[in-house]
């Protein structure tokens, strides 16, 4: 058991590992300037579109990584400080500066950034880790790939033209979407497992077990394709896949957020 956060504690908290993602953002701009600009995807960003200097974006960064670990630790604790320091860290210097053009497995671990937020979250809530955090963790960790990779086969050009080791560029197509396959099917294992521990409640269930379905099913239409296309202009399941990863994880999370306000409400009791 643990005293729940003020409100404004907890808003605070909210922001600062929000603020903390957007300084990792502009670190992450600033040191891939050079290759943004090359790629359709991201040329339009602050820096190659010319609204912003390098200079200003490493400063901005900076300071807001300063900021947000500093507030985070006074207004909660310096274990959860420490844990956002160590994933603004892992995402610029481990992904950015090193694994993302170093390796085609650079989304794969590069992706714990990203998955760090619950366990931050939840750290400065409670001051400890927690089985119920990891699980959240690992949901994100394990969806990165699928997500990623499916943007990659119809951005799969841009990353040959910034000679970026993707592995739609390393190992074509056909290895890709068995990738996606695989970690489809370890994500959905992941999640269904969730659905079915005390913390999650009815509604995590019910949405974990339409999204894996849907999930799961466009896995399979794009692993069935039955050679390595990479035509341009030949990805519509893989942009439906991207598209529908983008909701199931912002499902997933506003069923736990839902199931939690209606359990404290004691809604949940005439189940």
């Amino acid at each position: 058991t643990y005293e729940p956060l003020h409100p404004f504690i907890a808003f605070v908290a909210i922001l600062c590992i929000a603020i903390g993602g957007g300084a990792a953002g502009a670190l992450n701009m600033w040191w891939d300037a050079d290759i943004d600009g090359l790629m359709e995807r991201t040329r339009q960003r602050p820096i190659p579109s010319g609204k912003v200097s390098l200079e200003e974006a490493r400063g901005l960064g900076f300071t807001l990584s300063g900021f947000a670990v500093l507030v985070l630790g006074l207004a909660t604790n310096w274990l959860a400080a420490s844990l956002l320091a160590f994933t603004i860290f892992f995402y610029v210097v481990i992904y950015t500066i090193w694994l993302k053009r170093a390796t085609p497995q650079n989304i794969v671990v590069g992706g714990a950034a990203g998955a760090f937020p619950p366990i931050i979250g939840w750290v400065a809530a409670t001051g400890s880790v927690s089985l119920e955090s990891v699980l959240m963790f690992l949901l994100i960790f394990m969806w990165t790939p699928p997500h990623f990779w499916a943007l990659a086969l119809f951005t799969r050009s841009d990353y040959y033209n910034a000679s970026v080791p993707m592995l739609t560029v390393t190992h074509g197509c056909r290895s890709t979407r068995n990738h996606i396959l695989v970690y489809t099917v370890i994500l959905v294992s992941v999640s269904v497992f969730m659905a079915f521990t005390s913390f999650f409640g009815p509604l995590f269930i019910i949405t974990a077990l339409i999204l894996n379905g849907l999930f799961l099913s466009g896995a399979i239409k794009i692993w069935r394709r039955n050679r390595d296309t990479c035509i341009k202009n030949n990805f519509q399941a893989e942009r439906k896949f991207f598209k529908l990863s983008l909701f199931y994880l912002f499902a997933h999370f506003g069923a736990i957020l839902m199931d939690n306000c209606l359990q404290r409400l004691g809604i949940w009791g005439w189940l």
